[in-house]
């Protein structure tokens, strides 16, 4: 039967000397070979500080407006709130001030800009997405489209209805679930119905409709057209 023994080790110093690493390390490296690793000092890297971009001046600030609005769609609003955010971060090289207003209509008349199209296209997503006709307005609102353009690209009652359709299957609402309702699942559905900007009588129509045909006839939309 083999006994175990203990082995002394060969730097016993190497274990009680603070400076351990280069103490053990070097007799170590003369007796079994050079090992640069147990020597080198650990690299420092120096963090390069990130310089700050110049102050907008007229030219500066044109070229952000045209690549903002090469970007994305947008209404006169955003891009002036766009540009009065990065006048107020980077500065202006100037004693007067930016004329934002001017400068967004400069975009508007070249038509880079129209709020209408901006509004039809932005209404139009949001009601494939199941949104309704309150919701549409809010968002409008926030984007700073007049009343008037909002009142014209508002949705009609069919248009909401299918809108209403297409959250409830996204959801899985009223009939369109694997689960029979009781009171409170029933309610907590109508409710986030009117989150997303129904009426209540639409979103009630809508739960309590008792199956899926009942709900398409509701909404004047065939099989095909929800697909």
């Amino acid at each position: 039967m083999l006994r175990s023994r203990s082995v002394e080790p060969k730097h016993p110093e190497a274990f009680t000397d603070p400076g351990w690493n280069l103490h053990w390390a070097i007799p170590f490296a003369r007796d079994y070979g050079t090992n640069k690793a147990m020597v080198t000092k650990p690299r420092t890297y120096e963090r390069k500080e990130k310089r700050a971009p110049k102050p907008l001046d007229a030219r500066r600030l044109d070229d952000l407006a045209l690549h903002y609005v090469a970007r994305f769609a947008t209404s006169a609003a955003k891009l002036e709130d766009y540009l009065r955010r990065k006048v107020r971060e980077r500065g202006w090289e100037g004693e007067d001030g930016p004329d934002l207003a001017m400068l967004t209509q400069k975009f508007v008349a070249a038509g880079y800009i129209d709020d209408e199209a901006y509004a039809r296209a932005k209404s139009g997503a949001l009601l494939r997405r199941g949104f309704g006709n309150r919701r549409i307005g809010q968002a409008l609102s926030a984007a700073g489209i007049a009343e008037e353009i909002r009142a014209e690209v508002r949705a009609g009652e069919v248009a909401e209805r299918r809108a209403a359709l297409a959250l409830a299957r996204k959801r899985r609402f009223g009939p369109f679930g694997s689960a029979e309702l009781d009171r409170p699942a029933r309610d907590k559905q109508i409710a986030a119905m009117l989150r997303a900007g129904h009426s209540f009588e639409t979103a009630r129509s809508l739960v309590n409709a008792p199956d899926e045909q009942a709900a398409r006839d509701w909404a004047g939309s065939d099989e095909g057209d929800d697909e």
